[in-house]
């Protein structure tokens, strides 16, 4: 033993030392205009540690990253005692002296700057001129300089270590498209395919949407975009040679683009044959297909019945299940056979939910939208509902809901990764519009709040939060809401809002105030039917009336204590320039002195728009809203208030009339002479309008309005009624939709009759 100690003694120490860092010098090879304190920050290797390898290496990669080094070299001079001195050598980049710009007479040098990186005092990087060279021809592009020329040159003074970089600019003429011609497209009409690029002629509105310039990069992509366009349409062989588009200039500042376009033949799809299936028989599988035999081979139609395939197994659990689709030409027949080859997986179900990437959103909100959870089957269709419906939350940037494998066999996890967005705004701003004039407003809104957690700033628990004040010079509103769409973890949503608005645009002759509260319950019933059932109390106070006209204006404050029931459904596709679907809301609202107010009366209303697509080119819509409502008083009440009473006119009913003009109408005054709008307790109204896109995103529409308000309830004809007809402008300015009417009365009372009326107005009439 004593023996075998000594010689695990002796081979410890007979282990080499480490080396030691001696001097550490920096040797600049060529101009040395890199301060050496800036090198020595950049740097962990010191004088007097261990040699490292590794560290050196590092050194070396945070130098380069700096930017300032065209060459970097380390040298050692090991010496007897195992200190190692080190030498960097490091060649500098040339650094720049100034930037120029020679040519440029449009466009001022001060705006080039800020399109440039290449800076004054910088490291001189020939790469990053190159770039800048770019970015100069594409800005002059937008500009409408096409032709412009854009070079460079680099002086480079070795002695001093700087370099002057020159731009050198040849602008050319500024051009506008005037013209975007196409030759032989035999079977695809001109309009189609300058519909489907982004390449426009100049018109009269591009001031506005910024097309009817050429642009290098957006022509290129312009060129793909025809060639998938007639891919789509079965002319798999098509070309639009990128040289044989013809640059004419019949003027100086006008330019013609024709795109040659070769088409080839039409291919439709032959025999289907699907193979490799055990699960679902043959039968069951081509009933989910699009295409079929005779059908044009559309690329993206082959590609989502390859996708329907895969979901028609993925819903019952088999996820891995993959489908090849083989493409086999029929010289025969000319068509293109296709061959579906299903590669069958075994059934899954959901082991369990993992969820990450959420820092602020609680976990619960995400699983709660689901439509997939542990133990069941894991479907693959419904999965994808999963991710769109979190899609829809827009709490996140992005979202990926993927199966993930685990140990166990026939079970997955379902793994949702996101990415989190920025769910609150606080926006300022100020608007005008034909109604309330000018108005500015603040507005704060979180649509993931957390009522009860402020240390993640009340941010997390997908409650809604919203806070508005606007002042106005006919208005004046303040807003608090709040919405907790998962009560009781259930989908049962529970809401509140809190307000006061003042304005005097209701009627020239009195000024209307209403302060009020209400709290709501909102449910998806069925299908896409919504219900929401609410408790509403407001202060209707009515001041400074004119003298004269009371009656039929009343002055005075009345309690208003209603609870309303109201069924909504839904299927437009967007929003904002909806171009299908439809809108349906039917809404009963009773006001009752038995619930605390100080009238009764009640309500029915029914509201439905319908959207058809007439046209694909120019995006033509049709959109037709029809309205019928009833107001009767019961009890003590003799009738209904006129503030609550319907009246029609202005930009969201008849645009061819003032503001709510349209209706019955009551001698006052003094002497009473004047006959003005008392409302009436039921109506009618229909309205048509035809729109299309001008330049996107401007549309240009034309309207007709017709509709009727009688005094007595349940008075539904149209004797009275009034109509006009116009035209108008839609355009999105910020998101938000904008809209210019000019509406011309055809049919009047002939009081309300007070010519054109242009109106002006934010948001939507549907």
């Amino acid at each position: 033993m004593t023996a075998l100690a000594g010689t695990v003694l002796s081979a410890q120490s007979s282990a080499p030392a480490s080396y030691k860092v001696g001097s550490l010098d920096l040797k600049f090879v060529g101009t040395a205009n890199v301060n050496e304190q800036v090198v020595r920050a950049n740097m962990q290797v010191s004088e007097g540690v261990d040699l490292d390898d590794t560290m050196i290496d590092q050194d070396i990669r945070s130098l380069y990253k700096t930017g300032l080094f065209e060459f970097i070299e380390v040298k050692r001079d090991v010496r007897p005692d195992r200190v190692v001195n080190l030498v960097f050598e490091l060649t500098p980049k040339f650094r720049v002296l100034s930037v120029r710009y020679d040519g440029n007479v449009k466009i001022k040098s001060r705006r080039l700057d800020k399109e440039v990186k290449t800076k004054s005092n910088s490291a001189l990087d020939e790469r990053q001129v190159k770039e800048d060279v770019t970015k100069i021809r594409e800005y002059y592009q937008k500009s409408g300089y096409n032709q412009v020329k854009v070079a460079y040159t680099i002086e480079r003074n070795r002695s001093t270590g700087f370099g002057n970089v020159t731009f050198k600019i040849v602008e050319g003429a500024k051009v506008k498209i005037s013209k975007v011609n196409f030759i032989g497209n035999e079977h695809v009409k001109k309009g189609k395919l300058r519909k489907a690029i982004e390449t426009k002629k100049w018109t009269i509105f591009s001031w506005i949407t910024g097309s009817g310039r050429f642009k290098d990069d957006q022509f290129e992509d312009d060129l793909d975009k025809l060639r998938d366009y007639y891919r789509e349409l079965g002319y798999l062989d098509v070309e639009v040679p990128a040289d044989k588009v013809v640059y004419d200039y019949p003027s100086a500042r006008k330019l013609v683009l024709t795109i040659r376009i070769i088409e080839g033949r039409q291919y439709k799809v032959g025999e289907i044959a699907i193979s490799g299936n055990t699960l679902i028989t043959t039968d069951k599988l081509r009933a989910a297909l699009k295409q079929t035999t005779g059908t044009i081979f559309a690329p993206s139609l082959i590609d989502k019945d390859v996708t329907a395939l895969e979901d028609s197994f993925g819903k019952d659990g088999y996820i891995e299940t993959r489908v090849q689709m083989i493409r086999k030409p029929n010289l025969s027949t000319g068509a293109i056979d296709v061959e579906y080859r299903i590669k069958e997986s075994d059934k899954f179900f959901v082991e369990s939910v993992r969820v990450e990437g959420n820092t602020k959103t609680k976990s619960i909100v995400l699983i709660r939208e689901l439509a997939l959870g542990p133990g069941e089957v894991f479907d693959s269709v419904r999965m994808k509902t999963s991710k769109q419906r979190l899609d829809n939350t827009r709490f996140f940037e992005e979202v990926n809901v993927t199966p993930e494998t685990t140990t166990i066999p026939g079970r997955k996890n379902l793994k949702i990764a996101v990415k989190e967005g920025r769910t609150g705004n606080l926006t300022f701003g100020a608007g005008f519009s034909s109604l309330e004039r000018a108005v500015v407003f603040a507005e704060l809104t979180q649509s993931n709040f957390d009522l009860f957690n402020r240390r993640s700033m009340f941010q997390g628990d997908g409650q809604k939060f919203r806070l508005r004040l606007q002042v106005g010079s006919r208005s004046s509103e303040a807003i608090l809401s709040f919405e907790e769409p998962w009560l009781f973890e259930q989908q049962l949503a529970l809401g509140f809002s809190i307000f006061r608005s003042e304005s005097d645009y209701n009627s020239s002759f009195y000024e209307e105030i209403r302060t009020g509260a209400e709290v709501y319950l909102r449910k998806r019933l069925f299908e896409l039917v919504e219900g929401r059932l609410s408790y509403g109390y407001e202060i209707v106070d009515i001041r400074d009336v004119e003298a004269g006209y009371d009656p039929p204006y009343t002055e005075g404050d009345v309690a208003l204590s209603k609870v309303g029931f109201q069924l909504l459904r839904d299927t437009r596709d967007k929003l904002i320039n909806t171009t299908r679907g439809n809108r349906l809301e039917l809404v009963s609202e009773v006001t009752s002195s038995a619930l605390g107010g100080d009238a009764d009366y009640y309500k029915l209303e029914a509201r439905g728009s319908q959207f058809f697509q007439l046209f694909e080119a120019q995006n033509q819509v049709l959109a037709v809203i029809a309205r019928t409502g009833v107001l009767d008083s019961f009890g003590d009440t003799a009738q209904v208030p006129f503030y609550d009473r319907f009246y029609l006119g202005g930009p969201y009913t008849l645009r061819g009339f003032e503001y709510r003009e349209v209706g019955p109408k009551q001698l006052a005054g003094v002497p009473a002479t004047d006959r003005v709008p008392v409302g009436g307790n039921t109506y009618g109204f229909l309205s048509l309008e035809y729109s299309l896109d001008v330049v996107e995103p401007l549309r240009f529409a034309v309207f007709y309005d017709a509709g009727f308000v009688n005094s007595g309830s349940y008075e539904f004809s149209p004797a009275d009624y009034n109509d006009n007809f116009g035209f108008g402008l839609r355009l999105l300015i910020a998101g938000a939709p904008l809209s210019l009417d000019y509406g011309i009365p055809i049919t009047s009372d002939g009081v309300n009759d007070n010519g054109g009326q242009f109106n002006f107005s934010f948001g939507t009439r549907f």
